[in-house]
């Protein structure tokens, strides 16, 4: 049969990279190759607008299978993974009938959160009652203090049940290292806790309690190579420190969970969890365990907060379900689909239902689950794989000749920089470098969101109470949108609503394009947007727009008109309204010289432009 197989496009000849980067210069006419096709990522590397085979030939993410180590390719020979959703546990008895629902609904993990004052025996058999711990994988996050008498108490719940623990599957949160990065407060020395909890953690040994928490960085913002580079970090803390206690590498490694954020990078993310489980593995080896399987990452996922906006919300399933599929084609163990209003209310019925048949669409539907690793072999995916490895690897070992990954967060070091990038992305937020639909771009004109905001915004992962002072500036939890949110709403508490009008004229492409992207640009604030077909005389669209009570003028031609169209504007309205001009013409210097001196164009600080705005209207 292989001499039947007929090899496919063998009739045209093989063209080179030379020839292809000869045919993109000619079509370029001029334009340099690395400033209009190469994509400059936050990453620390850059990425081409096409790959090859010879850009894969000699990578060690090519040599391996799935299952093998160095478990690139994944830690499993199938792809399927367990659709976690998590449950806030202020009524046991309540949380129990829930988990039972929605056990019925397609949900494999559960995730319980609770009060460490409310951890004791009765409270744990009410929480578990009627559900199969052989079934089902439990996650439980309580006080750090609580983690040991937590594990002491669900081994105790099986023992007494004949439950074989051998077939449990689950974790306990234990996370020393919550305190610094969410509040900012000192860790203390964890090691004997930890050792205590690792100890404990032998009655169930299908239970993760080491966690790496690294899903912190990626809701405040962190770019994926940090998000990776510092988990990496973290692991390794707990390696070091309990084999340094005496304790078996195999055991503390074949305890230790991550849970990573997922962003809506989409190729990049396939790309850093094939990247993490390679590295990880690499790690582990160091320690000699006794097995391979010791180096296995054991890997859950959880779409991110950073990115999820309270206006336009319904957006944010978009954003999740591409977050989701990059993390279910890398081959995670198990994912949370965050409900599109967890940013601004408590997820009813409805959004967790719709969060929960986001996984359940791509298992059932689009058989995600049935392929392992079907990115691998991309040109792409495998050189972003070795990219981004690269990267975190460099900045893991910055951070342990710093001194590791506890050190550099005792001293605020990783929650700067981390800070910084959250910082970083915002700014390109508010310049449109990145962009959060619905909020700093092609927002919904007429939505009001105040009525729909039922709580205020907290950490992300629910910090609980601690006792201590701030030593070191926390994690910066600020979502990408959190800014042009509190512009709008400012707006709508105003009780004003600023009218803009385009004064649409000349050029009819021009025109047309230049009044799209202005009512955008204001509609970002809230503004009440009136657009125009076009007018003959600006004499006339100034009339037509003080007539409608106008409070900004935004005048839309074509930049060769401007010369003349913008002087003419200005002076007709005479201080009647703020007088915009759309584009940033060649004539700028000499129309700013008569007096006109606010343009909107590609370049803009959208977000500083609309807090002037609002400024000069009286918005506070």
């Amino acid at each position: 049969m292989a001499e039947l197989k007929e090899k496919l496009f063998s009739e045209f000849a093989p063209v080179s990279t030379e020839e292809w980067m000869a045919k993109i210069t000619a079509d370029l006419k001029g334009v340099p190759f690395e400033k209009k096709l190469v994509w400059k990522t936050g990453e620390g590397f850059n990425v081409n607008p096409f790959y090859r085979a010879e850009d894969i030939e000699g990578l060690k993410t090519t040599e391996s299978l799935p299952g093998e180590f160095p478990y690139v390719r994944g830690t499993k020979v199938n792809n399927d993974w367990k659709v976690r959703q998590e449950i806030k546990v202020t009524d046991f008895k309540a949380a129990n009938e829930k988990a039972l629902d929605i056990l019925d609904k397609g949900v494999t993990s559960l995730g319980f959160f609770m009060k460490g004052g409310d951890v004791n025996a009765e409270n744990i058999a009410t929480l578990l009652n009627g559900i199969c711990p052989q079934c089902v994988e439990l996650n439980f996050s309580t006080c750090l203090c609580k983690a040991e008498l937590l594990i002491g108490i669900l081994a105790d719940y099986f023992k007494q049940r004949g439950v074989d623990v051998e077939k449990c599957q689950g974790s306990v949160n234990y996370d020393p290292f919550k305190k610094p990065l969410l509040k900012g407060k000192e860790a203390g020395d964890w090691g004997e806790t930890a050792k205590a909890v690792l100890k404990a953690g032998a009655a169930l040994p299908g239970y993760r309690v080491l966690s790496v928490n690294a899903c912190y960085f990626n809701n405040a913002g962190a770019y994926i190579a940090q998000e990776l580079g510092y988990a990496l970090a973290w692991g390794n803390e707990l390696m070091a420190k309990l084999t340094e206690a005496g304790c078996d590498a195999t055991e503390v490694a074949k305890k230790i969970k991550f849970n990573f954020g997922i962003s809506s990078n989409y190729f990049m993310e396939i790309a850093k969890f094939r990247a993490a489980r390679w590295l990880w593995a690499e790690i582990v080896k160091a320690y000699n365990p006794a097995c391979d399987c010791a180096c296995k990452m054991h890997v859950h996922a959880q779409t991110s907060k950073w990115n999820m906006t309270v206006y336009d919300a319904y957006v944010n399933m978009l954003r999740s379900q591409t977050e989701t599929m990059s993390a279910a084609i890398a081959g995670v163990d198990s994912i949370t689909v965050r409900p599109f209003d967890e940013a601004y209310a408590t997820p009813d019925d409805f959004s967790e239902r719709i969060a929960r048949n986001q996984q359940l669409l791509l298992k059932e539907e689009c058989h995600f689950d049935k392929v392992v690793d079907p990115s691998a072999g991309s040109y792409y995916v495998e050189v972003l794989t070795n990219s981004l490895a690269d990267v975190a690897w460099k900045l893991f070992l910055e951070v342990e000749d710093k001194g590791g990954f506890g050190t550099e967060v005792a001293a605020g070091e990783i929650q700067k920089a981390v800070n910084a990038s959250n910082e970083a992305r915002r700014k390109a937020v508010a310049t449109r470098r990145e962009i959060l639909l619905g909020s700093n771009q092609y927002p919904n004109f007429n939505e009001v969101a105040g009525d729909k905001i039922k709580e205020s915004e907290a950490c992300c992962c629910g910090g609980g109470h601690d006792c201590g002072e701030a030593t070191v500036t926390p994690l910066d939890f600020s979502r990408g949108a959190s800014e042009f949110e509190a512009l709008r709403m400012a707006t709508e508490k105003s009780g004003k609503t600023p009218k803009v009008f385009m004064l649409t004229i000349g050029n009819l492409a021009m025109r047309l394009a230049r009044s799209q992207f202005s009512s955008n640009f204001f509609a970002c604030a809230g503004y009440k947007i009136i657009d125009n077909l076009g007018f003959d005389t600006v004499e006339e669209g100034v009339d037509a727009g003080v007539k409608a009570g106008a409070d900004i003028i935004v005048l839309c031609s074509s930049d060769d008109e401007y010369a003349t169209f913008a002087p003419a504007a200005y002076k007709a309205l005479a201080g009647r309204a703020q007088f915009v001009v759309a584009g940033a013409p060649a004539c700028m210097e000499e129309l700013k010289a008569q007096g006109i001196d606010q343009f909107i164009h590609v370049k803009s600080n959208v977000l500083e432009t609309l807090q002037a705005f609002n400024a000069k209207l009286g918005i506070a």
